[in-house]
Parts: structure tokens; sequence; C-alpha cells
């Protein structure tokens, strides 16, 4: 036989499309061609294979190889098809069992010496092979972990190409025992949840935490340095129901591509802070050949927070409107285009002026009118009207700061507090495509049998007719009331939920 076939997968985002790696013996001037739309990377593909397998007791035969990556159309990018070339090219002599190796998929970069070293996205390349309705893949053993969260495929890990030879039959003469490669990415460290009862004295910042927590609803915080802003932040994934099976896959998946090293499926709400001058590359994510998340998609189910946004890009701000009405990020490019899943909660921190203490008692801001005034418009309007509620966190006076009590809620009271409050929303939405409030079209809510009682909508319509409120804000309060009662146990908002909501939408002062 002088072809033969096996698999690799080639990832888009997180979508994996399988490779057919095709190789092919002729009677011609001996040399080593790849061909199939490959990167550099890939390109190089041919001197690690052809070292690897010099060094494994696996000579390749002194003719013409051709391994073509079909489709060809598809760009593929990385180092992670070594394996599966060093197999179809060995396949082509008889050397491996080529029915064994065809219905394989391997995965992996080859060193030198013939070891298998990790790859990224090991996660979604096996989802994508186990979904293509492979039973087998062969993956490098620093990846081992991470590839054994994929259930439905039997998952061999290998330390070295000599080892791929044997599980397909190979016979050598003097096997090659080299140790694994180690996996190079730290181990993840798994941060405790703070505390919600560590903050005192803002009672009312944290029942409209709750409130955002029920309805994924996006904040504000505004309010002067040492308010408590980055604290009530941090707090708010501690409240939030767990991750269920998929999102949690796809918070892992996102890892993997990232270059983080995934041991476990993590069912915390992940916590991503970019600083203030972050780019609008790092937010979005991206890269010339491969797309790599950036921080929009590695806050996935969770919670993006970003202090001192006023300080910020506005170019960078607004690449977030986006993802805030769809749900996903893409990131187009020539030769490509990726998306990944972006459904986070967005909470934004910001200070009152440039110097931070317009309106607190006891200091004296020395910025203009105009100064305030040119801050507060570097949130642009859009993005302010995708927000749904906006807090006034003051300071905390110091005769509650020095008291010995704590706050009001503990982070387990608020927890069971929101699930219940989230279990209410889920049966009101079953057999939709929605299961949280800040998701319902605003159509459903302004008609239909959930529309709300003329007496008890009429301040958001005069607020709407007056033009304090945008159409999408109008939608916004009522989801955001819909949350309201949720929380307090109420079957339908009625005229103090809306109230609520609306001062929470126009900004409270806690």
């Amino acid at each position: 036989m002088s072809t033969a076939t096996t698999w690799a997968v080639a990832l888009t985002g997180i979508v994996g499309h399988l490779v057919e790696v095709e190789a092919d013996l002729s009677q011609q001037t001996p040399r080593f061609e790849l061909i199939g739309l490959g990167d550099r990377a890939l390109g190089e593909a041919a001197s690690r294979v052809h070292n690897a397998c010099k060094n494994s007791g696996l000579d390749l035969p002194p003719r013409r190889l051709t391994v073509n990556l079909s489709p060809a159309s598809l760009p593929k990018h990385g180092s992670g098809f070594d394996v599966a070339i060093a197999a179809a090219a060995l396949a082509t002599q008889g050397t491996l069992d080529p029915a064994s190796v065809a219905r394989t998929v391997h995965l992996g970069e080859l060193g030198l010496d013939g070891r298998l070293r990790p790859v990224p996205g090991v996660l979604p390349a096996l989802h994508a092979a186990h979904r293509a309705g492979f039973a087998r893949a062969v993956v490098p053993a620093a990846n081992a972990e991470e590839a054994g969260l994929v259930a439905g495929i039997d998952v061999r890990p290998m330390a070295s190409l000599a080892q791929v030879a044997l599980l397909h039959g190979a016979e050598l003469a003097e096997p090659v025992d080299l140790p694994p490669v180690r996996d190079p990415a730290p181990a993840p460290l798994r941060e405790e949840v703070p505390e919600l009862a560590e903050v005192v004295g803002q009672d009312e910042a944290v029942e409209a935490l709750l409130v955002a927590a029920v309805g994924r609803h996006h904040l504000l915080l505004s309010g002067p340095p040492g308010a408590g802003k980055t604290m009530l932040a941090r707090r708010l994934p501690g409240i939030l129901p767990p991750l269920d099976d998929e999102t949690a896959r796809e918070v892992a998946c996102i890892r993997s591509l990232a270059g983080e090293r995934v041991v476990a499926l993590e069912r915390t709400p992940p916590f991503v802070a970019p600083h203030h001058s972050a780019s609008v590359a790092a937010l979005v994510g991206g890269g010339s050949r491969r797309a790599r998340p950036g921080a929009i998609a590695r806050a996935h189910g969770g919670v993006l927070f970003l202090d001192e946004a006023a300080e910020a890009s506005r170019t960078a701000l607004d690449s977030l409107r986006q993802p805030l009405e769809n749900g996903v990020i893409e990131i187009h490019r020539a030769e490509f285009t990726a998306s990944f899943p972006a459904r986070f909660q967005l909470v934004l921190a910001t200070n009152p002026c440039p110097c931070g203490s317009y309106g607190v008692a006891g200091e004296e801001c020395l910025c203009s009118p105009a100064a305030i005034r040119r801050y507060g418009g570097r949130i642009s309007g859009p993005l302010r009207d995708r927000l749904d509620i906006e807090i006034h966190v003051s300071r905390v006076s110091a005769a509650v700061a020095t008291g010995a009590g704590r706050g009001r809620v503990s982070t387990a009271a608020a927890r069971e507090r929101v699930a219940a409050a989230r279990a209410r929303g889920t049966e009101r939405w079953a057999g939709t495509p929605w299961s949280t409030n800040a998701q319902v079209p605003g159509t459903w809510l302004r008609q239909g049998s959930h529309r709300l009682p003329s007496a008890v909508s009429d301040p958001l319509d005069r607020a709407l007719h007056r033009g304090a409120l945008t159409l999408r804000g109008y939608d916004r309060v009522l989801r955001l009331a819909w949350s309201v009662a949720d929380l307090d146990g109420a079957e339908r908002p009625g005229a103090e939920h809306v109230g609520r909501a609306l001062f929470l939408k126009k900004g409270l002062r806690a």
C-alpha cells in the first residue's frame, strides 16, 4: 500500500473541524511535501516528523512522500497535526497498521527526540471528534487530565511516537523509553470566593447586587475611591448559581484555547478583571493566524469587571456592545472568522470625576463642571443604555466601619435567595429559548400575557414619553422589575417593584 489516512482536528474558535490527513508514497525524487493550506508552524512539521521518526527507530522510506490535509480550503494552524502526519506517513509502507491508523484521531506536537508535546485546545478537539463518531483518540501524556474530561471516547495518552507506533501494531527492535513531557502551564489556582458578609454599610447596594444576580443584569457602580465598588463586584460570582454542564464545558474549552491548564470542569462562574488600559485586542481577542480568546470570551458564564471604566479607551468600551446584545464575540480576519460564546455579566466601576472627590462630604473637588461632564461622558450613551442597574456607592462612616457587626447578608444566604428567585424565572420561561429575565425580548414583556396593567407601568410610560428612557431602557426596566419581583417571591411585578426597578436603572444612591 502506498497511501494511508488518519484524522486530526482544526479549531476555529471553540468549533472543531475534522481534517483527513492523507499520505502518499511515489517513485519520484525523495522529498517530504506538505499541502493543505497550513500556516508556517505547520509547514515546519516535515522536519519535526522526519527527525522524530528517525530517533524513534521508525525510518521513513527514501521516496517522495506527499501529505495532504483535507479539506484543503480550511485554514489550519499550529503544530497539533504532527502526530497525525507521522502516523499516516508510517502507515504508507505498512510500518503501522493502516486500518488502525484510519479509525484514530491523532493530536499533538512532536519533539525531535520523538516525544509528544502538549498542545492547546485538546478539549474542544476531542469534543469535535466524539461528535463526528470517532471512538479512539491519541493525545500527548501532558494533556491526559484535560482529555479525560471528554466522555464517550477512548483516549490514549502517549509519551512518545514509539508508543503510538506500538498501539498501531508496529514491531520495534529496541523501543525507545522516553519520559513524558510535562505540561509547562502552571496548575490552576482555586481562589476562595470572598464573603459577602464582609461588606458593611452598603445594604442597599448589596440588595441591588442580588437583583442583578437573579436576572443576570449588567451594572454600573459609581462612587469615590475606597467606597467598596471593587469589593462588591468581586462578590458577585459567589452568589451566582453554579455553571450548568454545557456552560462549564464551554468555559473549559475557552481556557484550553487560551493556553491554560485544564484539569476539571469548574462550576464557579469565572471572574475576569482586565486593567483599564487593556486594548481592544485584549478584550475581544484575536491573532493574525490563530484566534485566541480575549477577556470577553474568558468571562463567558461569569462576570467581566472593568474598574476605572471612565479611564478606559472609548473604542475598547464600545467593543462590548455587540457581545452584550448577542452573547457571542466574533473575530474577523482575512483567512478565517472565529466566534466564541460570550454570555457574561458586565460590571463597570467609575469615579464621579477625575479626582474622585465630587459629591464626597468633607473633601474638595477641584474639577471644573466641564471636566466632570466629559469624564461621565466617556462611557457612551449606547453602552450606558445597555446597563440595567446604576448604583452610586458612598463611603461608609467611621462608626459603621469600626463596628463589631458584619453585613446583614452572607454569601450562602444570598446564594439561596438568588437560586430560589432564578427557579421562579426558569419555571415562568419554560418552553421558551430563555432562562433568565435579562434574556427575554421586550415585546414579550410589553405585550401578551406578561404585559403589566396600566396602573403598574404608568411611571415607565411617563418616563418614556418625556424622553427620560429610550425604548431599550424601557424594556430593561421591565426585565429588572420581574427580577425584583422574583427576589421578593411575588407572582408578578407590582407598582412597588416597578418603582424600585426604575430607581435601580436611573441610579440608586447607596
